[in-house]
């Protein structure tokens, strides 16, 4: 999962770039504008789905109530259909007014309706993932993404330009400016949903040859009863609504974001930067620190139906062991990567966006990659709570968080009038009050106690290091080769010089670097050169 996950943010970077360019800043700002308020309605649809059928299925799989399990799956396929459908009518229904009164950005209209269908398609491709990684496989998942990825890619770039040059001829007749941005936002929207599609037909394919699996665990079920569908529906509920309410909090403050920045921006006297600023933010900075935070969100998949088990089993040692594994596994990659973003924002910026403007992009690289660290720990910690079954901790330590940021940002865009980057500050904040609040919730769960040393002081070290070997090489070479080449070369060797570092400052052992992905060849390096 962590490693489809790089891969699916590296296909989604490679495709924005040349569709970022033909969109330009204005129509990206329409598409991200649009697609925060998409992301909330799939979340109150859909989004939930995959880690409340894992958490159920792996649960019931524990104690081998394989029937069970098969009635989890058609009971969640039932709320996919109507949840999925109603998704489907609020944002197709409501695209106008979400697009002129929530966001201000009334061109957006014309990608909120391209997306609405997607939500009923991730309904169903929700219970289908949810369904395998309860079974504690992840491949069916990660093999899907990236298929979803490549199919949207190759689609939202055709439909883009087909629909934005569509758009030009429409500014001619109806004496515009607007029309290519929205048309070519909407294309990108396009994509999105025929991803999703792609990916569902996968899971089919899979689901139909896993039927006879299911009849055969069917009959070595150890339950001596099986749950009802009223039973099952209730607990469906209890699971999808606490899991709804929690990531409606922690994913709304985009859409939160973008009223805010909208409205306040509009009363300034300055709704004109709107549009092409929200774009640099979403369509470019959003879109560099993900990468990072996508291994996050993976160990988020995988960890809820591992921890459901080891509740079910009682086993509190496997409990400790698996929230130490994945805090650290996150701030290994997080903490390198924030420090990476920082020294190189500006050939990274200048080498993926060549030829557009990247002054306000660098800027927010620069002072707010931390976001990464923040981000992928908040992600990881909420995955933790709701494994252990405390549903309703992380509602309410984001909703405390949430407070604290709409304050905050508020305060900034008017008061300080940071604009664009009042936003980066605020959630920045965001997601560091939730790590917070997250970590004393975990330790008064659990009695778990984090360690330091190996978790945060060893990989902030190291990518201290780093950076200054990063961005020694690039000045070193970037007169005599280019910044392409000369950015390509301080990647790769602040990556030998982190791990080398960490292998060396005792930050990680063997074992641990074969959990990770690619870790086997890591680790075959390290012996070679008698370093492990």
């Amino acid at each position: 999962m962590a490693a489809a996950g790089i891969i699916v943010r590296l296909i989604g970077m490679v495709y924005r770039i040349p569709l970022a360019k033909k969109i330009g800043d204005v129509g990206n700002g329409y598409y991200n504008a649009a697609y925060s308020i998409y992301s909330i309605l799939l979340i109150m649809s859909s989004y939930s789905l995959p880690t409340a059928v894992s958490k159920m299925v792996s649960a019931r799989l524990a104690k081998g109530q394989y029937r069970t399990s098969t009635k989890i799956f058609r009971a969640s396929m039932f709320y996919a259909t109507i949840a999925g459908m109603a998704g489907f009518c609020a944002l197709w229904f409501g695209a106008d007014y979400f697009a002129s009164q929530v966001i201000k950005m009334p061109y957006s209209s014309y990608a909120l309706k391209s997306l609405a269908p997607t939500i009923w398609v991730m309904a169903y491709l929700g219970v289908l993932r949810g369904y395998f990684q309860g079974h504690s496989t992840m491949i069916p998942t990660a093999v899907s993404q990236i298929f979803e990825q490549v199919v949207n890619a190759v689609v939202s770039i055709v439909a883009a330009s087909v629909l934005f040059d569509i758009g030009v001829k429409s500014n001619l007749v109806f004496h515009d400016t607007e029309y290519s941005y929205a048309f070519g936002a909407a294309g990108g929207a396009i994509g999105t949903g025929a991803g999703a599609l792609t990916a569902l037909v996968l899971f089919l394919l899979l689901t139909m040859g896993y039927v006879p699996t299911m009849r055969k665990q069917a009959k070595r079920d150890k339950g001596s009863r099986v749950e009802s569908y009223g039973t099952i529906s209730r607990a469906l509920f209890v699971t999808i609504v606490p899991i709804i309410i929690s990531s409606a909090i922690y994913n709304i403050s985009n859409v939160v974001d973008n009223s805010i920045f909208g409205h306040v921006m509009e009363n300034l006297g300055e709704s004109g930067q709107t549009a092409s600023q929200w774009g640099v933010y979403m369509g470019r900075y959003h879109m560099l620190f993900n990468i990072p935070v996508a291994i996050a969100n993976s160990l988020s998949s995988s960890l809820i139906p591992s921890l459901s088990r080891a509740m079910a089993g009682k086993n509190r040692k496997e409990v400790l062991s698996k929230i130490n594994s994945a805090i650290r596994f996150s701030m290994i990659i997080a903490i390198p990567s924030a420090v990476g973003l920082t020294v190189l924002a500006g050939p990274v910026s200048n080498l993926l966006f060549s030829g557009m403007d990247n002054e306000m992009l660098i800027r927010m690289m620069a002072v707010g990659s931390s976001a990464v660290v923040f981000f992928s720990l908040s992600t990881v910690s909420n995955a933790i709570l709701q494994g252990l079954n405390r549903m309703q901790v992380p509602i309410i330590n984001s909703a405390v968080a949430l407070g604290v940021h709409v304050a905050a940002l508020y305060g900034m865009l008017r008061g300080l009038r940071l604009g664009i980057y009042s936003v980066v500050y605020a959630n920045i904040l965001f997601a560091a009050l939730v790590c917070l609040l997250n970590a004393v919730s975990i330790a008064r769960y659990t009695g778990y106690r984090q360690e330091f040393l190996k978790t945060f002081i060893i990989p902030c070290v190291a990518s201290a290091a780093m950076g200054g070997a990063a961005w020694g090489i690039h000045a070193l070479c970037v007169k005599a080769v280019g910044n392409g080449i000369s950015t390509a070369a301080a990647i790769v060797v602040a990556m030998a010089v982190y791990f080398l570092l960490l292998i060396l400052l005792k930050g990680v052992n063997a074992q641990e670097l074969l959990g990770m992905p690619g870790g086997a060849k890591v680790l075959a390096v390290a012996k070679k050169l008698r370093l492990m």
